[in-house]
């Protein structure tokens, strides 16, 4: 299996499929790159080269205790792009990996970056703040890790019904994706993440979403119960140059379904426009 090491010593994994101008995806927590396996093969079919990481505590790579923070996982995503020489580069992320590739696409993608996409992402910040009033209170991030502390695994599959949308009447419930949530959630080692909830929640990306000079596409569900989008995505478009907001109706915060199959489409048109 393809592996970087970070100046830490942080083995990271990656996959990739195709061949192309290259696009890079980020997964949300505490997912992995197997959250895009479906991008992994259309994209590639579309003529892209598409790679996937697992970010470090998450999937395959090194299980760590230090390092578990935004600033870190934008600079492994830097060691990455730079062992693999990627240029015109496209980077996609979901939920904490739109934060992830905000920070990094602001802070290291000079001249390697040309559009950037986010689907869900927690910028410009989740958490409730005398600057950030409308935020998530503290205690709702309290609670999450309380929770991983106590019982992850069962945590994991309660968590999957509000992801997907799966607690809303009517829903068509996917008791495999699910499971497949579960499985990828237990691959996180339990420090990552607890520390990823602090990462996720409380990193200011204001100055970022700022300070990208690149055209970016803001993508989230109004359905989403996990990253409410007047907090999100609808701030983050005040904030950038060179945006535009696509917001899908009734989606949710998971990437699935219709919605997925909407998305994956818009990704493409955009990467291609």
């Amino acid at each position: 299996m393809p592996y970087i090491t970070t100046s830490d010593g942080t083995e990271i994994y990656y996959t990739e499929h195709g061949a192309g101008r290259p696009v890079l995806l980020s997964h949300g927590w505490p997912l992995s790159s197997d959250a895009w396996q479906v991008e992994l093969k259309v994209f590639a079919d579309a003529g892209f080269r598409v790679i996937a990481h697992d970010r470090r505590g998450h999937g395959r790579s090194s299980k760590t205790y230090a390092g578990n923070d935004m600033d870190t996982y934008a600079s492994d995503l830097a060691t990455l792009v730079e062992t693999l020489d990627l240029h015109d580069l496209v980077v996609v992320g979901h939920s904490t990996g739109g934060g992830e590739v905000v920070r990094y696409a602001a802070q290291h993608g000079a001249g390697r970056v040309t559009k950037v996409v986010t689907a869900g992402a927690v910028t410009p910040i989740m958490v409730k703040s005398e600057s950030n009033p409308d935020g998530l209170p503290i205690e709702v991030f309290d609670d999450i890790r309380a929770n991983v502390l106590r019982d992850r695994s069962q945590f994991w599959k309660e968590l999957a019904l509000p992801f997907f949308g799966f607690n809303r009447e009517g829903a068509a419930v996917s008791h495999g994706l699910i499971d497949d949530f579960w499985r990828q959630g237990m691959l996180v080692n339990l420090a990552a993440a607890y520390d990823c909830v602090k990462a996720f929640s409380e990193t200011d990306q204001s100055e970022d979403l700022k300070a990208l000079d690149v055209p970016i596409l803001i993508a989230q569900g109004d359905d989403d119960q996990i990253v409410p989008i007047d907090d999100a995505a609808k701030k983050s478009i005040e904030l950038v140059s060179d945006g535009t907001l696509k917001v899908y109706p009734g989606a949710s915060h998971g990437i699935h379904g219709d919605y997925q199959q909407q998305l994956d489409q818009d990704i493409l048109d955009f990467i291609q426009g």
